[in-house]
């Protein structure tokens, strides 16, 4: 990726409801070329979409958890498919280590995330979990 896209989307990220013309400047560059850059990037699938972070203050009545998973690695794909279905599962990354797999889980009440985590526990293909429930978030970027 060249610099100016990179630059692009660091500003991206750290505001991306910054207009057009503000990060043009910033950039040294016309409106309609960074206009042209981010639909580039959208094209091209680097800019996979657009979010809203939401304070601690705001999220007060949700609760998140970080679950590592151990899978039968013959299941893994079964296990992944299972909790795509979760709606209750934000996100499922494969990583490296003692674990096979760390997926962000989010509900509404304690007795709701309760059920969630045994529905993950009980899942085709775990083997075993590991929990842990976010208390707060000291930064984000």
């Amino acid at each position: 990726m060249r610099d100016t896209a990179a630059k692009l989307l660091a500003l991206l990220k750290a505001n991306a409801r910054e207009p057009t013309a503000s990060l043009a400047r910033k950039l040294g560059l016309a409106r309609s070329t960074v206009q042209e850059r981010i639909a580039r990037l959208e094209r091209e699938g680097v800019i996979k979409g657009y979010t809203v972070r939401v304070s601690d203050e705001a999220e007060t009545r949700r609760l998140s958890a970080i679950v590592m998973i151990t899978a039968d690695p013959k299941q893994a794909d079964r296990v992944a498919a299972e909790l795509k279905r979760m709606p209750e599962v934000r996100s499922l990354s494969a990583v490296s280590g003692a674990y096979d797999m760390v997926a962000t889980v989010e509900a509404d009440t304690p007795a709701k995330m309760d059920v969630s985590l045994d529905r993950i526990g009980r899942a085709p293909g775990v083997a075993r979990t590991v929990s842990s429930i976010i208390l707060s978030e000291k930064f984000s970027r």
